[in-house]
């Protein structure tokens, strides 16, 4: 009871201290988005720009619409027994939530095509440089594990939309490594604003909104 107490004072704590909150390169060569379900947070970044094009590697087939009109693509990471087993939190299990909170299961990449995004308190634009933006494409190009050809290694899912693709992923989820850690260090990479540390989407969006 005495970690659980510690650990909640921790999550709420932490994320009230921010990183980067003052803009290093006030550039804004390429739009980028964190995106939240109210649990769950990704960073948006458009397909194709001249610094990259992510439908090289996540691929428009992987897709169950296979739809090449979409324009961004948000990327999130995260435990792999949440993400297929648990479309709905009223398909949660003991064991998946157990391995997940202790380091037990194995992780996934997410990544969710859009065709365009609305501003909103649970969608907010961020611009940066192209240098900001290298650094981001780094963090997530490492977060994922690849086959003997450099190419992510997609995981066959049948559990989510039209517009959804996963593939194995690097780390483990755990307490102090959560999805929302991931994004929270993704825009760390990027030289944004940011919670010193965070397990929470709240976290994140405390900075921004």
């Amino acid at each position: 009871m005495a970690f659980f107490v510690l650990y909640i004072l921790v999550a709420l704590v932490l994320p009230r201290f921010s990183v980067n909150s003052e803009d290093k390169n006030p550039m804004e060569d390429v739009t980028i988005y964190i995106k939240s379900n109210g649990v769950h947070t990704d960073i948006v970044v458009p397909i194709k720009t001249k610094y990259k094009d992510w439908s090289h590697k996540i691929e428009f087939d992987h897709i169950p619409s296979k739809d090449s009109t979409m324009q961004f693509v948000g990327f999130g990471w995260g435990d792999k027994g949440f993400y297929l087993n648990t479309p709905e939190w009223s398909d949660l299990k003991f064991s998946t939530a157990f391995n997940a909170a202790f380091y037990l299961g194995t992780s996934a990449m997410h990544a969710t095509f859009y065709k365009q995004l609305k501003e909103n308190e649970n969608c907010i634009k961020i611009n940066i440089s192209k240098e900001e933006y290298a650094n981001l494409i780094k963090y997530i190009e490492d977060s994922f594990q690849l086959d003997s050809e450099g190419n992510p290694i997609l995981i066959h899912a049948t559990t989510y939309g039209q517009n959804d693709s996963f593939y194995e992923a690097n780390r483990r989820y755990s307490l102090f490594y959560t999805c929302n850690t991931w994004a929270n260090n993704a825009l760390k990479s990027a030289d944004q604003k940011a919670a010193i540390w965070t397990p929470t989407d709240t976290g994140i969006f405390r900075h921004y909104r």
